[in-house]
């Protein structure tokens, strides 16, 4: 008897997610709609998805806490935030919660909460309009404590058609619900890849985080463009050759190309991630830093050689060996060992074209260095950025020769 007034009880309690009428329900989706739309093109974050949290963190538009905070998906204050704040009973008395003096400041918020921190990253891979991979992922990545989360979401973009919003967004549907054609050699909508290709377009660039974080349980920089490799790596205590090593880069680089993350350990051999789908402009290098993975293990996984390039929309495998190779732009490959991240492109790295690091001792100089590798100070000067003559023990120098009187 006990068991079943337990069962009772839970079967209670989880249908109070849905306890609000339908007109409620429906006022709430009227009113927000709009910005969840523009959200999504905004940021990429679904626009079903906001609206279900929406309405299931506020009882659509009910609760306590929206009602004294505007605060639409229960956002905690975290350590970063520093505006107003309302007390409220969550998961403890009395907790931290995030207050705003409009809706629409919250939807971005919440947006941006999830498109800027690493551990919902891999969410922007899914394809926005598979909606049960969202809410699945969001209770992955810890958005919510209660483990029916991805059934309360599923529930209602189901019975509210809130996968409706998110095809407006994507240009595939209009308000009065026209289709629209997304496949010029059919005329229809398209089979499931070239909708995911529209829907890959689609999304923005990720924003990563200032400073030290993770990807896939490894230490990553995210720096821009014209960023000194030699600094990062004097900055984070590593060596030079062990940086390019990380990051499969070309060592004859002296800054980076472009905005890049750049990792300080080595990465793992199995992503975090089951699969990533392959997005425009992304090359294979590109794919293995964005997420974390070692770039030899990602074409072991997906049977592909150094210079292929699968086609945007194509799932490439990250844990276990994929069922076939991906389709690729070319079928012809050009081998290399390691390539830049500014060029689709492999770079062939050679023996003679390394460059030489040198680790200054006690008491050397910038003379002693050049005479040395039979080179200029100005050379070493430029090649390493110096803003002196001055020197420091244990310093590491690129020394750019093909070959070298001396040794390390």
């Amino acid at each position: 008897m006990k068991k079943l007034t337990i069962f009772i009880v839970f079967l209670f309690c989880g249908s109070l997610s849905f306890a609000q009428s339908t007109e409620v329900i429906q006022k709430y989706i009227d009113t927000y709609k709009d910005i969840a739309i523009e959200e999504m093109n905004r940021t990429g974050v679904p626009a079903a998805i906001t609206l279900a949290q929406g309405i299931h963190e506020t009882s659509a538009g009910q609760s306590d806490l929206v009602r004294k905070s505007n605060n639409h998906f229960g956002i905690k204050c975290k350590a970063e935030w520093s505006g107003p704040s309302v007390s409220h009973d969550d998961d403890a008395r009395g907790e931290c919660f995030r207050k705003y003096d409009d809706p629409i400041d919250s939807y971005k918020d919440h947006s941006d909460f999830l498109r800027t921190r690493p551990h919902y990253a891999f969410l922007f891979n899914l394809d926005p309009t598979d909606y049960e991979a969202w809410a699945y992922g969001l209770k992955k990545a810890g958005y919510a404590t209660n483990p029916r989360y991805p059934q309360i979401l599923i529930k209602l973009i189901k019975d509210y058609n809130l996968e409706d919003y998110t095809l407006i967004a994507l240009n595939r549907k209009t308000d009065n619900n026209n289709v629209v054609l997304v496949n010029n050699s059919t005329g229809k909508e398209g089979n499931n890849q070239s909708m995911q290709a529209v829907s890959i377009e689609s999304i923005p660039p990720i924003q990563y985080p200032s400073g030290l974080f993770k990807i896939n349980e490894t230490k990553v920089v995210f720096i821009p463009k014209g960023t000194s490799y030699l600094k990062v790596a004097e900055e984070n205590d590593i060596s030079l050759a062990r940086l390019f090593e990380f990051n499969d880069l070309h060592s004859s680089l002296d800054i980076a190309q472009v905005d890049q993350l750049l990792f300080l350990q080595r990465k793992r051999k199995k992503g975090a991630n089951e699969y990533h789908i392959v997005m425009q402009g992304e090359t294979l290098h590109d794919v293995a830093q964005n997420e974390g993975i070692r770039l030899e293990s990602l074409l072991e996984y997906n049977f592909l050689k150094y210079g292929m390039q699968p086609k945007v929309g194509e799932k490439l495998f990250l844990q276990n060996d994929a069922p076939a190779m991906p389709a690729l732009v070319t079928d012809t490959p050009t081998p290399a060992p390691a390539y830049a991240k500014s060029s689709s492109a492999p770079v062939i790295i050679t023996q003679e074209s390394k460059p030489i690091f040198h680790k200054v001792q006690s008491k050397e100089t910038l003379y002693a260095i050049s005479r040395k590798y039979d080179v200029t100070v100005e050379d070493i000067i430029k090649w390493n950025e110096l803003q002196s003559n001055d020197l420091r023990t244990g310093q590491q120098l690129r020394i750019n020769k093909k070959t070298a009187n001396g040794t390390n």
